[in-house]
């Protein structure tokens, strides 16, 4: 009767959607890679990126908030919209001081975060205490490396950081689309064949 079509039809689907997924994975490492090697342009990229980020979500929030202008925190939402458009025009028309400012800022992080980890794991000790020791560490080694090389570290951190993300994150969807086209594959087999109840069947002999 054609009952097996649909199922067929859906696991062809889903091998198609996981394949595009693996191809994505794929772009993202290969930007990756280029941005690996040409830190300073990603660095730029990201930070007119970010100002683009800032200047349209800053418009569509006041757009959102001039159309709930009778709410109690109209204000409160215009002003926030506000400066995230001016923020975004200050990114986009100084990308190179704003990537300074937030090397800067992401320095302290890395001084902070490094410095209550080192601190917790000295006076808590508990099971992570190893692990937590030397997040610290090297979170405080690569606070005082940037501070020491900034402002000249501001045109690669940013870029290195972003460039490292699409490197993993394209890793990982190249592995989901491999793995779920290989689960897909086993799947469609198994329904296309619904006498095979394990890799250790046998065929029925007729009596």
């Amino acid at each position: 009767m054609g009952g097996s079509t649909p199922p067929r039809d859906g696991t062809a689907g889903l091998k198609h959607g996981f394949g595009w997924l693996a191809a994505l994975g794929v772009i993202l490492v290969v930007a990756g890679l280029v941005g690996l090697v040409h830190t300073a342009v990603a660095t730029l990229t990201t930070m007119v990126l970010f100002g683009w980020l800032l200047l349209i979500g800053g418009a569509v929030s006041l757009l959102q908030a001039v159309q709930a202008r009778h709410s109690n925190f109209f204000w409160l939402a215009v002003i926030v919209a506000a400066l995230n458009i001016a923020a975004g025009v200050v990114v986009l028309r100084t990308p190179a001081a704003a990537a300074e400012a937030l090397t800067m800022f992401a320095a302290l992080l890395f001084l902070t975060g490094g410095l209550f980890r080192l601190v917790g794991s000295m006076v808590v000790r508990g099971p992570q205490f190893g692990v937590t020791l030397l997040q610290g560490v090297l979170g405080l080694l690569l606070g005082i490396l940037v501070l020491a090389t900034w402002p000249g570290s501001s045109q690669y951190v940013i870029g290195t950081f972003l460039s490292l993300t699409l490197l993993f994150d394209g890793l990982g969807l190249i592995a989901t689309g491999y793995g779920g086209r290989r689960i897909v594959g086993m799947v469609s087999d198994r329904l296309t064949d619904p006498g095979n109840t394990g890799p250790d069947a046998k065929p029925v002999q007729p009596e």
